[in-house]
């Protein structure tokens, strides 16, 4: 049987952390910030922890490999 291969696009878009979890970017932060708060685009900032229901389908793309 062959080996599962990691999906490139996911590995470079999530991380794994050391408990397991999914880090991703937040989205709609690329470009047309001027009509956005100030608030929202400072919350926007950074990672979050992406949703349990939907990092075990991410977690069989990445393989072991996350970064």
């Amino acid at each position: 049987m062959p080996k599962m291969k990691t999906h490139k696009g996911t590995k470079k878009r999530f991380r794994i952390t050391g408990n397991g979890k999914i880090k991703h970017r937040q989205c709609g932060t690329s470009h047309l910030a001027n009509r956005m708060s100030h608030k929202r685009k400072r919350n926007l900032r950074g990672t979050t922890v992406l949703a349990e229901a939907e990092s075990v389908a991410l977690r069989l793309a990445l393989g072991k490999y996350s970064y």
